[in-house]
């Protein structure tokens, strides 16, 4: 039977080279495919054909004589689409690699469900996925296909060496690995970090304390005043307690519970913090919590962002000799980005300050005294 089968195989063969077809028939095993220099499949990032197999199991045809001539006409009907340049991977591929089918709403929508199944959906998660996916995701042609193509033009219409390459690279990856496209977009991340950003130009704290006396709502010069004096991100107002005042508990946010000392403690107590006047804004994530705060600062007219009052908090604790590790617990982050974002900003200034306030520590170490005077 085999052999009565490639007998007939190699007679279909002859006949497809005869006619110069361009594509053969090959019996793997129990099954018959084609081979022949085709266009790349949709998902490819490969820009020229390229010799290639078509498995035939997905159209039914099996290795037997009727097989054998369906195969036959199969070849010449691929080699006349090459031809007219109307060639189409679809009927021949299965499923999972029909992919391209898809639009990038579809994908997106499956990759939003994908990312909810492996962590809850919380105020934190909603602000991570809109800002770092989303955001990334609505440059993508909605109703075209998603391809390599289209990936790597939203890649290359953003800025190099920035956050927002970097951002793009981050998500665009994480999608193309989901719809099993062969790409990789790492080596365009760049060389960005917060270490290279220029540094802000940071209100100073006679500033930051004449703008609280400035301020007539009451419940807006609280809230200036909590982010002055605890150096929080600006959605983590809306969560805390004050059981231990004059340290902060912050309940929720972005990087979840943490326990913030003021600085200054005199602020806590002087602007009355404790006396909780928190803001009616209503807002479903985070980031939307946030975007009122920073419209109510313009709103009111005050010079800076309100996230500038975080890093003066961050340059104040150097000022207070906070040691770095509990600095970056108390801001909700790791010592490594307290280190790469906010030491970065700290000027001339503050280092001498610091340094003299470290001199003139009674208990600070002192150089050997030697026990006479050295020879001239």
């Amino acid at each position: 039977m085999n052999l009565s089968i490639l007998g007939r195989v190699e007679q279909a063969n002859g006949r497809l080279k005869s006619s110069n077809a361009g594509i053969l028939i090959e019996l793997a095993g129990n099954s018959l495919r084609l081979r022949g220099v085709l266009p790349p499949k949709p998902n490819s990032t490969k820009k020229t054909p390229y010799q290639q197999r078509i498995s035939l199991n997905y159209l039914g045809i099996k290795a037997n004589p009727a097989g054998i001539k369906e195969s036959e006409a199969q070849a010449r009907k691929i080699s006349a689409l090459i031809t007219c340049r109307e060639f189409d991977w679809t009927p021949y591929l299965k499923a999972t690699e029909v992919s391209v089918c898809h639009t990038v709403n579809d994908w997106v929508s499956k990759f939003e469900v994908d990312y909810f199944a492996k962590r809850s959906r919380t105020p934190q998660s909603e602000t991570t996925w809109k800002g770092d996916y989303l955001r990334v995701f609505s440059k993508l042609p909605q109703n075209e296909p998603l391809t390599v193509e289209a990936l790597t033009r939203v890649i290359h219409n953003t800025e190099p060496d920035t956050r927002t390459r970097k951002r793009a690279v981050i998500a665009l990856n994480a999608i193309a690995k989901f719809a099993s496209l062969e790409v990789n977009f790492k080596p365009y991340s760049g060389t960005y970090s917060p270490s290279k950003v220029q540094p802000r130009n940071l209100p100073n704290d006679l500033t930051i304390a004449t703008w609280f006396t400035k301020i007539t709502a009451l419940d807006w010069q609280w809230a200036y005043g909590i982010l002055a004096t605890y150096g929080l991100r600006n959605h983590e107002l809306f969560y805390i307690d004050f059981t231990d005042f004059p340290m902060l508990r912050v309940t929720d946010g972005k990087t979840g519970s943490r326990l913030v000392y003021p600085l200054y403690p005199e602020w806590a107590e002087e602007w009355e913090l404790n006396i909780i006047k928190i803001p009616k804004c209503s807002g479903k994530t985070n980031s939307d919590l946030g975007s009122r705060v920073q419209h109510a600062f313009k709103r009111l007219e005050i010079p800076f962002a309100p996230y500038n009052l975080r890093h003066a908090w961050a340059v104040r604790s150097l000022e207070y000799g906070l040691d770095i590790s509990l600095a970056a617990k108390q801001m909700g982050h790791s010592v490594q980005v307290h280190s790469d974002q906010y030491h970065h900003w700290i000027g001339k200034d503050v280092h001498k300050k610091a340094f003299n306030a470290l001199a003139n520590r009674l208990d600070r170490p002192y150089p050997p005294q030697l026990s006479q005077p050295p020879y001239n």
